[in-house]
């Protein structure tokens, strides 16, 4: 699985899970731009079968819901869905 990389500042390890048709994941990617957060984000709904597997279990070893966006900071901690408050604690780092 190949995740995309956006340049920002370095807030940690700050990966997104996102669908290319959820407006909340669109969103999430817009603030984190908006906030200079450097992150690596895939777009689960465009991965093949296998990868798609992948992702959606590494995704619910950090929360059972398997919820879009999410992001995974530092691989600890997670935001799950657009959460504008925590986002932007992220971009405090």
């Amino acid at each position: 699985m190949e995740f995309v990389r956006v340049d920002g500042k370095d807030c940690g390890d700050v990966v997104l899970y996102a669908l290319s048709t959820c407006r909340w994941c669109k969103m999430t990617k817009q603030l984190l731009e908006d906030l200079d957060v450097g992150y690596r984000y895939v777009f689960v709904d465009l991965l093949d079968k296998d990868s798609k597997a992948k992702a959606q279990e590494q995704m619910r070893r950090h929360d059972r819901s398997g919820s879009f966006p999410m992001i995974v900071v530092d691989g600890k901690d997670v935001i799950i869905g657009y959460n504008e408050e925590q986002i932007q604690k992220v971009a405090e780092r």
